[in-house]
């Protein structure tokens, strides 16, 4: 998403000179001009998306007020302050340049800093020029585009094909209500949640469907991918049902790979779900991580799963 952001201006000096009487000679009392407004991100954890400024691309902040004679600045402008999701990237459209990211509740980056006020001739006055004309005109206001990508900050990702059954998964091991429904992308966003062991706290992520070519933007693509990014484990949810589980899994791991091989490096998890449907012995599959049969439909196995998250789970240095 790419919004315009435009500070404020800083305000004029001003030249002015004390007249009171019987002082036929005052000196120079002109005010400073005040600092203009900045449009200012800052981390908000309630919010998920960046849906809130879609309609809204534009922002404005105050210039600052011109300076006053006897010695009264000018007002400092009003800053603009627009709340993003947790994990908000933020580049200058015109260099390319990343200029920050949000990672943190109440975390703040400037995205346009407001310019600073002229003095005033009052702060010109010398020994040797003790009636001067001189002030300075406020700074201009700095304006530019910035695009924003949200890359979701979460402990655990939850990724798997489309219809696997993983916002079902995420309502069970946290209390989290995600939609769900039996057709693909029921998810277009990340949902998120907190899932709770003996020891810690984990946050969950449950992440939109990725289907073969997700890597090329296919599908909810790229989407889907860079949310992946910051989390620290990973949990494949796998439609066990299916009868094609290791097709899946590597279907997935490969999708992945091609889109940044380091997220392959994390922990992982393999959720085998719909495991209710499966009649008779369950069958042997060779996967390259701890596997459990799960249920996110009876709660099968949720117990266990998330006690593999909890080992799985990188250790502090």
């Amino acid at each position: 998403m790419t919004i315009q952001v435009r500070a404020g201006s800083g305000g004029d000096g001003c030249v002015s000179f004390r007249r009171e009487k019987f002082v036929p000679k005052g000196g120079p009392d002109g005010g400073d001009g005040g600092k203009g407004g900045s449009v200012v991100l800052w981390g908000n954890h309630y919010l998920q998306t960046l849906a809130d400024l879609e309609y809204h691309r534009f922002y404005k902040a105050s210039a600052g007020g011109h300076g006053r004679g006897a010695n009264r600045h000018g007002r400092n402008g009003e800053d603009v302050r627009l709340p993003v999701p947790l994990g908000t990237d933020v580049f200058d459209t015109g260099t390319g340049a990343k200029l920050g990211e949000i990672l943190e509740p109440k975390q703040e980056l400037v995205a346009v800093r407001g310019g600073r006020g002229g003095r005033g001739n009052a702060r010109f006055a010398t020994s040797t020029d003790q009636a001067p004309r001189r002030f300075e005109p406020g700074e201009t206001a700095e304006e530019r585009k910035v695009r924003l990508v949200l890359r979701l900050v979460a402990d655990v990702g939850i990724v798997g094909l489309p219809n696997a059954g993983k916002s079902t998964l995420l309502s069970r091991l946290t209390r989290a209500s995600p939609k769900v429904a039996s057709y693909p992308f029921t998810t277009l966003t990340p949902n998120l949640g907190v899932m709770q062991t003996k020891d810690v706290r984990f946050t969950v992520a449950d992440m939109p469907g990725i289907i073969k070519g997700a890597h090329e933007g296919k599908g909810l693509g790229l989407a889907f991918l860079r949310h992946i990014e910051r989390t620290r484990m990973l949990v494949f949810v796998i439609d066990a049902a299916a009868g094609q589980a290791k097709h899946d899994y590597d279907e997935l791991v490969a999708e992945i790979g091609d889109y940044n091989q380091e997220i392959l490096k994390r922990p992982r998890v393999i959720a085998l779900n719909k495991a209710d449907l499966l009649t008779g012995r369950k069958p042997a599959l060779r996967l390259d991580a701890e596997r459990v049969w799960v249920s996110g439909l009876t709660g099968q196995g949720i117990d266990e799963l998330r006690e593999a998250i909890g080992r799985a789970f990188p250790k502090p240095v």
